[in-house]
């Protein structure tokens, strides 16, 4: 598999909760900061939706918001409205006028992740990415989009289950779309980098070897000096650096499956013994592996 697919791979999205988001009138709510990646997609209508220290900005019909981790934030009917405090729930709500047909609706929820990993999403991602209709809609994400947003409208059987696969579908194609990686370092940056997705294949295809700066210049073409500087530049972290973050990725993920012994995770990820691993384990992770899957609710043999 290629880079991205190795990571969405490893975070294993799905959708926990979808839900119906319903106003009429004047209204304004405001959410704490939560620790799991949300998303809206405005179905009919528009609303204001205000990130702490940021400006409001509108959302229309068909704009869709990813947020790798939700952040406190408020979404009302018109800018400058006071907002009332709520708890996230995982139930359809309705905001303003309880009477009369809205004029507001939006699919809103949380993608669930592999939570030992989680963070790779986040360093995947900038903090907010909005996707306003007029840019999405001629490319797959927006297509994704208008199927979801047809699907809502519906009452077809199946409905449900078809929400839930297509917002999964959403949240990769938001993982690919063009739009996200421009001036922001990280991995998707670098596989629009044609020299740099190369290397990072390389690495990724075979994380056993012992990679050199040296050896992964030869890869790109390029003069070492040059080579880690663009790295560093496009991905915001040396070429070493990123390999060991990965390889540590794998490990925490080996680990809390908990089927494998420390000398296999060793040798799969590139260390020559399981004490080499366990020491780098833990100079990165503060425990060791034992410790770490334990900690995970699964047991890990030596």
């Amino acid at each position: 598999m290629d880079p991205l697919s190795d990571v969405i791979s490893l975070l294993q999205p799905s959708t926990a909760i979808s839900k119906p988001i319903r106003g009429r009138g004047r209204w304004g709510v405001r959410y704490a900061a939560y620790d799991a990646p949300g998303f809206t997609i405005i179905v009919e209508g528009t609303c204001w939706i205000a990130f702490e220290g940021k400006d409001p900005v509108k959302f229309e019909k068909g704009d869709f918001l990813l947020l790798p981790s939700t952040p406190p934030f408020s979404l009302s009917s018109h800018p400058g409205i006071d907002c009332e405090l709520r708890a996230p729930m995982d139930i359809a709500i309705r905001h303003g006028d309880p009477d009369g047909e809205p004029d507001f609706v939006a699919l809103g929820g949380t993608f669930r992740i592999e939570p030992v990993n989680a963070p790779l999403l986040v360093a995947l991602l900038p903090s907010v990415i909005h996707v306003p209709v007029s840019q999405g809609r001629s490319g797959r994400l927006g297509k994704v989009i208008e199927l979801i947003m047809e699907e809502c409208e519906n009452e077809d059987p199946g409905k449900e289950m078809v929400l839930r696969r297509l917002l999964e579908v959403l949240l990769v194609e938001a993982l690919r779309w063009h739009g996200i990686a421009h001036g922001a370092a990280g991995l998707l940056s670098g596989m629009r980098d044609p020299v740099l997705a190369r290397v990072l294949r390389s690495m990724h295809e075979d994380v056993r070897v012992g990679w050199t700066v040296a050896e992964l210049a030869k890869v790109a073409g390029l003069s070492r000096s040059a080579f880690a500087a663009r790295f560093v530049a496009v991905l915001g972290c040396g070429p070493i650096e990123y390999l060991a973050r990965w390889r540590m990725a794998l490990a925490k993920d080996a680990l809390i499956r908990g089927s494998k012994t420390l000398d296999k995770i060793a040798d799969e990820i590139g260390y020559e013994s399981a004490s080499a691993f366990s020491t780098a384990f833990r100079k990165r992770l503060g425990c060791s592996p034992g410790r770490f899957a334990r900690g995970n609710g699964v047991g890990a043999t030596g």
